[in-house]
């Protein structure tokens, strides 16, 4: 049997407001009528909740926390003291939107303390926050921000591997956490003038291409990919400087500096892959099974989960 709410005595709740079972609303709390909040959540001191909210299930907001019409906070997001939510790109004094920018805080997020998020944004499941972090635009998931403007630098639970060397052999390189994809050695001849690599199609590569393309020029802060393909494969060989990508195969989560042109890695169907912190010099070669189909691609990380098998 669910336990009913508990409410302290110190605490407003106003009438009409939905507080779900099991759900702790500590003292100083104010939530207004329109308020949706779920089961087990645990609401602490000081924390005011406008109408237009809604809130998950099993939730902690730490003290000193506004939340305001227009903003969602899915299930397990952890926010904490005195983050600050905002839905306004302009207030005034005495005026009023006719409808508030939706901001949402996707499933199993966390906020830093003292973090702020500006109006309309979108932070993906299991995302992380830092601390002060001053957010100005979309959260992918599972990633990590921070810094003012926030930038990513890193994903949750990603395997790092070790930066390649010139000299670094596949053999010697441990094998990925998302056992479907790996990395490939390209072919090289090295002397006085220079390196060349090379590949034949049906001896080198892990299928024979129909497509290519050069990723370069890209600012270091810029993140590309954040998808997946149903059917398509791809070859990914840094040709100069390096980048870091990351795989996510929705149970493992890998990620990888390219930086040699003698190793590629292979991207089987599949698999969400996200490429950042480009050098200024990077050259990204892709290398494609197939000519671009929009219709091979998914964007939405919630329907790779479901496609996967881990949808919830």
């Amino acid at each position: 049997m669910k336990s009913p709410p508990f409410i302290h005595g110190k605490a407003i709740v106003e009438s009409g407001a939905q507080i779900g079972a099991g759900t702790q609303v500590w003292a100083f709390v104010h939530v207004l009528p329109g308020a949706r909040i779920g089961e087990n959540c645990n609401i602490n001191d000081h924390v005011f909740i406008e109408n237009e909210v809604q809130i998950g299930d099993r939730v902690t907001i730490k003290s000193g926390v506004q939340i305001w019409d227009g903003i969602t906070i899915e299930d397990d997001v952890f926010v904490g003291p005195n983050a600050t939510f905002t839905n306004d790109h302009f207030p005034r004094s005495k005026q009023y939107l006719d409808q508030y920018i939706p901001t949402v805080i996707g499933k199993g997020a966390s906020i830093g303390a003292n973090a702020t998020l500006l109006p309309g944004i979108q932070v993906g499941r299991q995302a992380m926050v830092g601390a002060g972090a001053v957010v100005t635009r979309d959260v992918p998931p599972n990633a990590v921000v921070v810094g003012n403007p926030a930038c990513i630098v890193g994903y949750v639970s990603a395997v790092k591997k070790e930066k390649l060397s010139s000299k670094t052999r596949l053999e010697e390189i441990e094998s990925l956490s998302v056992e479907r994809a790996r990395l490939v050695e390209i072919p090289r001849i090295t002397d006085l003038r220079g390196d060349l690599i090379f590949a034949e199609y049906s001896q080198h590569l892990p299928f024979d291409p129909k497509r290519f393309f050069v990723i370069h020029n890209v600012p270091t802060e810029s993140v590309r990919g954040e998808h997946a393909h149903k059917e398509l494969h791809q070859l990914l060989i840094c040709l100069q400087g390096e980048c870091s990508v990351v795989l996510d195969d929705g149970y493992n989560r890998d990620e990888i500096i390219l930086n040699q042109s003698h190793v590629g890695l292979h991207l089987p169907p599949m698999i969400w892959a996200t490429q950042y912190k480009y050098s200024k010099d990077a050259v990204l070669l892709v290398v494609a099974s197939d000519v671009y189909d929009a219709d091979d691609y998914i964007r939405d990380y919630d329907q790779f989960l479901q496609l996967v098998g881990r949808g919830s």
